[in-house]
């Protein structure tokens, strides 16, 4: 392909720029707007330039990636509500050994939970957990921190659902669920273990202080943010998880008043309602349990208004007030009980109904949570049996919400919109910024070095994608050299179409631990560690650089190694 002419070029590099710093930097002073604003802007300059038509930009936007992103979400949300991952946070700690068995369970737990569940929703999940358990055991949180990041980055590399530029190469290279994580899961298998013995090496002398010697400062510790650093820093990560606000100390909610007789409505209290659904759905449940005296707070955001809601049921009114600052909190009183039992019951016929309703309701929970974990299950076999990703996602999301009863505005508000907005405005702008030319023009400057027939060629294939993945993000990087790297690959053989695939998918994702800024599970650590409440550790540039490097050399080359003999 040529380039296209003078002022095409010239503004669709503009256009490009303009995507690529805002994608990267979504904070930057000139225009502070964030990733997804960015890629809308660079999707209408493309159009406004006249690099692309209006009809070529709709048709640039891949419906598939959209509908496996959007299922894979859903079904993430419901497992959290079930408990999932407060499971796999209990793994780490449960009957431990001390800090190397501790930071080993840190790396396999969130490469298995990254590989199912995505890589971004795991840091979000985790990472205040991790901080937890490194304070109480009084051992310094940067190993740990480091260890979540990287794991989370190699073991989403094994599956097409394990991060967004998988599903942009399952999709695009038509490549099945079950010949994805036969071709990456060994070399993520390896590169856990690798990884795991470089945070070894590297913190050796730190997790073998004695618990003295850290107090009394003898090993030099991670840095400990101020409260004013914590709460100025800015951060607008594009994720795939819906749970972005879930350690966030701004949405931090706790109970006003708690009965101790009341144990039914642990799950209740204990969980952070940020949409409108979500708060009828807590009024609902309250008045279903019956709830004498209850008060409960739930954090979102709304002006200041007192509202009476009819208890309905013999559960008799309730005052609900919201108040406006950085949250709404919502308390739901329930005036004194009335007729909540028959007349003429005694007090032990009473205490037998109540325990007889408070078991329906446990096994009701147990039921839907078995539910939960059997379609997730069903929808992996699916996606094994090599059945379309897209529609199999979809799919079991529209079981869940099913399953769950209720109305799904709540759940739903949940999804990650704006994430799915930025691919779409994403799709668009690289489109464009491939029809200048510039892509195909610099490609077919390398190609002839870069053939995955030679091992120099893998080496240098590897490089140009590592360097991309750290400049342009891993998933524009896909994008730009995914058809090009198969279609050389396929003169080949049609073998090593699918292997170069593979290896696009491996570098580019492990690519993400060779900085910071790498990927965005990386920043999610790195933010939910700054603003956890209580435990603000910074996990600066630097100190993520140091392990980085050598760690993303060395398991990108064994990882490559096993790829090519696949």
């Amino acid at each position: 392909m040529v380039l296209a002419s003078t002022p095409k070029v010239v503004l669709g590099c503009v256009a490009f720029t303009i995507f690529w710093v805002l994608a990267v930097f979504p904070s930057v002073p000139f225009m502070p707007v964030g990733r997804t604003a960015g890629s809308l802007l660079g999707a209408m300059l493309m159009v406004l330039f006249r690099v692309m038509t209006p009809e070529e930009a709709y048709a640039a936007i891949d419906l598939p990636i959209l509908g496996l992103l959007f299922g894979t979400m859903v079904v993430s949300i419901f497992l959290e509500r079930a408990d999932m991952f407060k499971y796999l946070g209990n793994m780490l700690s449960w009957k431990s050994r001390g800090s190397k068995d501790l930071l080993f369970r840190v790396c396999v737990v969130s490469a298995v939970a990254s590989a199912l569940f995505t890589n971004d929703t795991t840091c979000v999940v985790l990472t205040e957990f991790i901080l937890k358990v490194a304070r109480q055991n009084n051992l310094p949180p940067q190993p740990f921190l480091l260890a979540l990041a990287s794991s989370s980055n190699i073991g989403s590399a094994a599956t097409p659902i394990g991060n967004p530029q998988n599903l942009v190469i399952a999709v695009e290279s038509g490549i099945t669920f079950g010949q994805f994580l036969l071709g990456v899961f060994p070399a993520m298998v390896v590169g856990i273990l690798a990884n795991t013995f470089i945070l070894l090496c590297y913190f050796w002398r730190y997790l073998s202080a004695d618990r003295d010697q850290l107090e009394g400062g003898g090993a030099h510790g991670p840095e400990v943010v101020a409260d004013e650093e914590v709460t100025s820093h800015r951060f607008t990560p594009a994720r795939m998880s819906h749970a972005s606000s879930v350690n966030d100390s701004d949405c931090i909610s706790e109970p006003i008043r708690r009965s101790e007789s009341m144990n039914r409505a642990d799950a209740l209290r204990s969980r952070s309602y940020n949409s409108e659904g979500d708060i009828q759905v807590a009024i609902r449940s309250l008045r279903a349990s019956s709830l004498s005296r209850e008060m409960v707070e739930v954090s979102t955001v709304c002006d200041r208004r007192d509202v009476v809601v009819d208890g309905g049921g013999g559960g008799g009114p309730r005052k609900i007030t919201r108040s406006t600052s950085h949250q709404r909190s919502v308390i739901i009183e329930d005036a004194p009980e009335q007729h909540q039992h028959p007349a003429g019951l005694f007090d032990g016929e009473k205490d037998k109904d109540d325990e007889a309703i408070g078991k329906r309701r446990r096994w009701k929970v147990i039921v839907w949570k078995y539910a939960v974990y059997l379609t997730t299950l069903g929808m992996l076999a699916a996606l094994l049996l090599g059945l379309n990703m897209s529609w199999t996602a979809i799919t079991a999301a529209l079981i869940l919400l099913a399953l769950d009863f209720t109305d799904a505005q709540a759940c739903l508000e949940k999804v990650s919109y704006s994430l799915l907005i930025f691919f779409c405005g994403m799709f668009i702008t690289v489109d464009g910024f491939n029809k200048t030319g510039i892509p195909n023009t610099l490609w077919e400057l390398v190609e002839p070095y870069a053939r995955i027939d030679s091992p120099k060629g893998v080496v240098l294939l590897a490089i140009v994608i590592l360097v991309l993945s750290n400049v342009a993000s891993n998933v524009p990087t896909v994008l730009l050299l995914g058809t090009r790297v198969a279609a050389s690959a396929a003169a080949i053989s049609p073998a090593s179409e699918k292997k170069a695939w593979l290896i696009l998918a491996w570098v580019s994702t492990v690519a993400g631990n060779l900085t910071l800024l790498g990927s965005a599970a990386n920043l999610i650590v790195c933010e939910q560690a700054r603003r956890a409440q209580f435990f603000g550790y910074n996990l600066t540039f630097w100190s993520h650089l140091r392990f980085g490097v050598p760690s993303t050399i060395i398991v990108t080359a064994i990882g490559l190694l096993i790829v090519m003999s696949y």
